[in-house]
């Protein structure tokens, strides 16, 4: 299947989620990974005792072997895909290919985007109380006055896209059903980012955000919950490896920010971390068996 059929067959059949009460509501868990889930086990852990709250798709590197027991909340996951470059608009296409085959399943209600480096903070239990009981979706967009926000707008987009509407965001969304159908079913608004949004523009980082913001900001919260450090200047945000992984770093990231979710403040603002690196699985593992 090509992903506009991919993409129509999401858009014509998922309209609507299952009547309320026919079906259990799931939390669908998109995957974009390079090869390997280096953190599979502290996932498979999370996982364990929800089945039937929860879908998984994965979309890998096309070259990648998968080799998960049957027995493994991963196994049969994974969804055709296609090679993916760092900052093209090919990124935005896994996005949608995992939106797209996720909203195929009409149970599937709120909609979070992870990569390999990423961890989950909490249990399964809450994660999903804090999910499903939201009435928005969790989507960062803001306005970067710098070269790296709106020094990447091109004037061509005009007149569908003004500087005024462009934003800058985390790729790593939480989505409700209905802000993920109306994503995937987006043509106008994609086709002027794929010809006008190229090399240094990052399309991942304005695509949805500057859509949403433009269209529908009334939909999302407007913050990620997912956590990552951007202390350090650089492309890329810093990676936490096996010797920075303490319970002083976790507690942080966990309950030392403060937030709005429903007209309540909040600690709680962030279920996933990232990056960790695949050595930092021990103390993690440790981490999350003494929170259980």
């Amino acid at each position: 299947m090509s992903d506009e059929e991919l993409l129509a067959k999401a858009t014509n059949s998922a309209g609507e989620a299952s009547p309320q009460g026919e079906q259990t509501p799931k939390l669908a868990f998109l995957f974009l990974t390079h090869g390997p889930l280096p953190f599979s086990p502290l996932w498979e852990t999370f996982f364990r005792g929800s089945t039937g709250l929860y879908s998984i798709y994965v979309h890998p590197h096309p070259s990648h072997l998968d080799s998960w027991p049957q027995i493994s909340p991963f196994y049969g996951t994974r969804i055709p895909s296609k090679v993916v470059h760092w900052g093209s608009s090919t990124m935005v296409d896994a996005e949608r290919r995992l939106l797209a085959s996720a909203l195929l399943d009409p149970s599937n209600r709120r909609f979070v985007l992870l990569s390999e480096s990423c961890v989950p903070l909490f249990d399964f239990a809450t994660t999903y109380r804090y999910l499903m009981g939201s009435s928005r979706s969790f989507l960062s967009s803001y306005d970067d006055p710098r070269s790296a926000g709106r020094g990447r707008y091109n004037p061509r987009m005009q007149p569908a896209i003004n500087a005024t509407h462009w934003r800058k965001g985390s790729q790593w969304f939480e989505l409700d059903r209905d802000l993920a159908l109306r994503i995937v079913s987006d043509r106008k608004y994609y086709r002027v980012f794929e010809e006008h949004c190229r090399r240094r523009c990052y399309m991942d980082e304005h695509y949805i955000p500057t859509m949403v913001n433009m269209l529908w900001a009334e939909r999302s919260w407007n913050r990620s919950v997912t956590w990552v450090d951007w202390s350090r200047s650089g492309a890329h945000p810093r990676r936490f490896g096996r010797a920075d992984v303490t319970d002083g770093l976790l507690n942080r990231i966990k309950h030392g920010s403060r937030c709005v979710r429903d007209g309540n403040v909040t600690s709680v603002c962030y279920l996933f971390a990232r990056k960790f690196s695949p050595d930092a699985l021990e103390p993690l593992l440790k981490a999350q068996n003494s929170s259980m």
